[in-house]
């Protein structure tokens, strides 16, 4: 399978968000460490920071999935763009989401702006269903994985185009 140039642009774009996460990881467990009050002490706090950096790994793993799923699957080009930026996109919203509600000590429940992650979690959804969700032959889709005729993936996607 060949990556697209358009695949490798994104999938920089999305690595450096790494060593964020990286940084966000280092301090929740600084925060961990010393015992800072309003984060050990607050439950709703500590589980939504907790919420919002596992969400932002996991996001920034599927995101770069759908990069190479893009390349694989046959759907019109806006379609195509929908899967590429779809999980990305929820990688930013849902943990901003976790974050921004929940930024005083003293909270009790969340701000208003964990509308955020209801907002990210459309996203991946409509990155996943134009990635791989209807890449089952069987199915009778339009909309497959180029496959060569002996029901193998293509080595090359640009043959296969």
């Amino acid at each position: 399978m060949e990556i697209s140039n358009t695949s490798k642009m994104l999938a920089g774009v999305i690595l450096v968000t790494v060593p964020t996460i990286e940084y966000g990881g280092s301090f929740l467990l600084g925060m961990l460490r010393r015992a800072e009050p309003g984060y050990v002490d607050n439950a709703l706090r500590h589980d939504l920071f907790r919420a919002g950096h596992a969400h932002a790994g996991v996001m920034v793993l599927l995101s770069l999935i759908c990069q190479l799923l893009a390349d694989v699957v046959i759907l019109p080009g806006w379609l195509i763009w929908i899967a590429r930026l779809g999980a990305p996109c929820a990688a930013i919203l849902m943990p901003l989401g976790f974050f921004l509600s929940s930024t005083s000590p003293r909270m009790t429940e969340p701000t208003r702006m964990i509308w955020l992650v209801l907002r990210g979690r459309g996203n991946p959804g409509s990155g996943d269903v134009g990635a791989g969700d209807r890449a089952d032959p069987c199915r009778g889709s339009r909309w497959l994985v180029r496959r060569e005729s002996n029901g193998r993936l293509p080595i090359s996607t640009s043959a296969a185009q």
